[in-house]
């Protein structure tokens, strides 16, 4: 396994990766505007702009690109590896790693956590803080938890 930060020349990878989850995950738990949302959220500009920021991160296995993890100040925001690879303990790599970056300057970490993810948060020890509500077209709500964890 290799695991870098990401570069300006990753920009498309990244992103094909993500949406390519998105599309083939999401779609078990939520409805399409929700999937869409998602799809959006997660735009070829945003990734660039977390690059150019310097807080997106990859991890490759055999030379493939297996996940992505992306975090802003203590706030983890992107974290995906391709359903093939799901399971396999990648997702709980890349999260150790954000984790280890975030914890030089912050105590505590927090995340918007996903339906299909908040089991491996909280089996990593993540606990809900809150659930928030976020209005989407056509008259659909999307709930997630605010999940946080102490880091020592």
């Amino acid at each position: 396994m290799k695991y870098i930060k990401a570069d300006e020349q990753m920009h498309n990878e990244i992103y094909n990766r993500v949406q390519q989850t998105i599309k083939e995950i999401y779609p078990k738990y939520y409805p399409k505007d929700v999937v869409d949302f998602f799809c959006e959220l997660h735009s070829l500009d945003n990734i660039r702009k977390d690059i150019e920021n310097e807080n997106v991160y990859v991890l490759y296995d055999n030379n493939a690109l297996v996940g992505t993890g992306c975090f802003s100040d203590n706030h983890i925001t992107r974290v995906y590896v391709l359903p093939d690879y799901q399971g396999r303990g990648y997702g709980t790599y890349i999260i150790k790693q954000l984790e280890n970056d975030i914890k030089k300057k912050y105590d505590t970490v927090v995340l918007d956590a996903s339906l299909p993810a908040v089991m491996l948060y909280e089996k990593l020890g993540y606990k809900t803080v809150n659930h928030n509500k976020y209005p989407l077209k056509n008259d659909v709500v999307l709930i997630y938890e605010v999940m946080e964890k102490k880091l020592t």
